[in-house]
């Protein structure tokens, strides 16, 4: 039984675009470049032919692990599901910073997704953990390495 993996639909749809590039762009672009190399003569001695295998190693490596990503997810859609003011997976999250008064905004995404600096959470962060199961108006504490914030839930939104 494999275990599935949430992932938001934006996050599916990256991976997808990603896995297509690989396939129809990047895979026939480096069999080429070793076709190339291989008309060079003596292999053993031809930089372009290992450097050309090396990136189809890394290449095909990245399409299974995209594969094999996809094929264990399990694609959540929070605007099929009733906003009820509570933080599940996919939501985005705007919180206030009672220590600093600052407001910001996440979304709670899958681990493959998570982008602190775009604002997208890992659904096994530290700070996506706490708030799983609490409601708008709730004050969380979150232990961070620089000790314990807390944050007020403002919004919960369905995007």
């Amino acid at each position: 039984m494999t275990t599935r993996v949430p992932m938001t639909v934006d996050g599916e749809a990256s991976l997808r675009n990603e896995l297509k590039q690989l396939k129809s762009v990047e895979r026939p672009r480096v069999i080429q470049a070793i076709s190339d190399a291989r008309e060079h003569g003596d292999l053993k001695e031809n930089a372009e032919y290992h450097a050309a295998r090396e990136q189809q190693s890394f290449i095909e490596g990245r399409i299974q692990e995209i594969e094999s990503k996809l094929s264990a997810a399990q694609v959540i859609d929070v605007n099929n599901i009733e906003n009820t003011g509570k933080v599940i997976f996919g939501v985005t999250v705007k919180l206030y910073n009672l220590d600093t008064e600052e407001q910001v905004t996440y979304q709670i995404c899958g681990e493959d997704e998570a982008d602190i600096k775009a604002g997208k959470l890992s659904v096994s962060s530290p700070i996506a953990r706490a708030l799983i199961g609490k409601s708008e108006g709730d004050v969380v504490a979150i232990r961070v390495p620089s000790g314990t914030v807390e944050y007020e839930i403002e919004t919960v939104e369905h995007l």
